[in-house]
């Protein structure tokens, strides 16, 4: 029997899952108390069941990425107490998934320490959207890890989006090259043609990002940038700029999470970009709504997320979900 929750402070998403499932969210009930503390319990029988709970955990205008953090972990251990036979966490947007390894002396690798919080309440299996770094992901994690990218959910709109002339997917720095040249190949596929490649050279010292050179040819051509979110929005604008400065024909954005930190709405809203794509794995509360539509598209993430816990309890490939094959 499957069982589908969402915590309160994703209960919106959780819908347009539960709806793509053609299932209802199992009732749940959630109480905060006057000196900060809180619990959260199933209101229904859990015994022999297969039980999915999702929250994202990124920061709200109520609920830190700790606070949301905190509450699912909890929720996570009353559901393994209450007799369930296999529990997954879906997690859209990880926590801390960009801190995967030591950049300075004694840094901590805090992906591995969230991936055994998870490990401790039991888990069967933790699945989460576009990470950051997939081969960390993997490793971090001694429980079954799955992860979804999100090609299939921007594939059909860029394609209107791209048109019948020249298309080139870049990644906005060297990390990203992996990640974009996936999505060119799926892309090549779908649009039937050729898709170019390229990537921006990008340094950190400090906190100041810095590096021009731009590799790869995209004179002429509609220009995708590639991440795996958007946060203050200036690593996408940069590569933006440089594009154009190379002879791009115009530049779209597309990330899986938008975060929309600090200064991001005038990024948002630079002639540089001319469309951005997002999914609703954060809802973008950070952005004035007149940005949301003629400049920011939110593709919903509800059916490939639906589709992929169908396959996790009915035993099927995410594999073939992804790659557009059968079950």
């Amino acid at each position: 029997m499957l069982q589908l929750f969402a915590l309160d402070a994703g209960r919106d998403l959780g819908e347009r899952v539960a709806a793509a499932l053609g299932v209802g969210l199992a009732a749940h009930e959630e109480r905060s108390f006057e000196d900060g503390e809180h619990k959260a319990r199933p209101l229904v029988g859990l015994r022999g069941a297969d039980v999915y709970v999702l929250q994202g955990l990124h920061g709200g205008p109520d609920q830190s990425p700790n606070d949301r953090l905190c509450r699912l972990l909890f929720f996570l251990g009353a559901v393994r107490d209450a007799g369930a036979a296999r529990v997954t966490a879906v997690v859209p947007y990880l926590a801390y998934a960009r801190k995967d390894r030591r950049t300075q002396p004694r840094d901590p690798v805090t992906t591995r320490y969230v991936a055994q919080l998870f490990e401790a309440m039991g888990v069967d299996a933790v699945l989460a959207m576009e990470v950051h770094n997939l081969v960390a992901f993997q490793n971090a994690f001694r429980c079954r890890a799955e992860h979804l990218d999100a090609r299939a959910l921007f594939a059909p709109r860029l394609r209107e989006l791209a048109g019948e002339g020249p298309v080139v997917v870049a990644s906005p720095d060297p990390g990203g090259v992996k990640r974009a040249q996936l999505f060119r190949e799926g892309f090549e596929r779908l649009l039937g043609r050729e898709v170019g490649g390229a990537f921006m050279e990008k340094r950190r010292s400090g906190g100041v990002v810095s590096g021009e050179m731009l590799v790869g040819e995209v004179a002429g051509a509609t220009v995708i940038v590639v991440d795996d979110l958007i946060s203050s929005g200036g690593t996408m604008l940069r590569a933006a700029e440089a594009c154009l400065a190379r002879g791009a024909a115009r530049v779209l954005a597309v990330a899986a999470h938008g975060l929309f930190t600090g200064n991001a709405a005038e990024a948002m809203a630079a002639p540089a970009l001319a469309r951005v794509l997002v999914s609703d794995t954060v809802p973008p509360f950070r952005l004035p709504p007149g940005l949301i539509g003629p400049r920011v598209e939110v593709v919903s993430a509800a059916p490939l997320l639906a589709a992929a816990i169908r396959r996790l309890h009915e035993g099927g490939s995410l594999t073939a979900l992804l790659e557009g094959g059968g079950a």
